[in-house]
């Protein structure tokens, strides 16, 4: 797990925490309650969405840096 992930995951479970303290003293049927929840829902699909993104690889960034190199080159038919 890399630094982001992790301090992204304390994020993630301080927004949790948080939400559970709101709705106990708001109340599970409050407008803050449900604001809350939907805060932790939008970063766990963020956290969702990163791992169906495919990864980079060294050669993908490689041409990247270096668009000009022959290995980059594209050929039409």
């Amino acid at each position: 797990m890399s630094v982001d992930n992790q301090q992204f995951q304390a994020e993630l479970e301080k927004a949790r925490d948080d939400a559970r303290a709101i709705c106990a003293e708001k109340g599970e049927s409050s407008a803050e309650c449900a604001a809350a929840w939907d805060a932790v829902e939008e970063m766990q699909a963020e956290v969702s969405h990163q791992h169906q993104q495919p990864k980079k690889t060294s050669f993908d960034q490689y041409l990247e840096e270096n668009p000009d190199a022959p290995e980059a080159r594209m050929y039409e038919d």
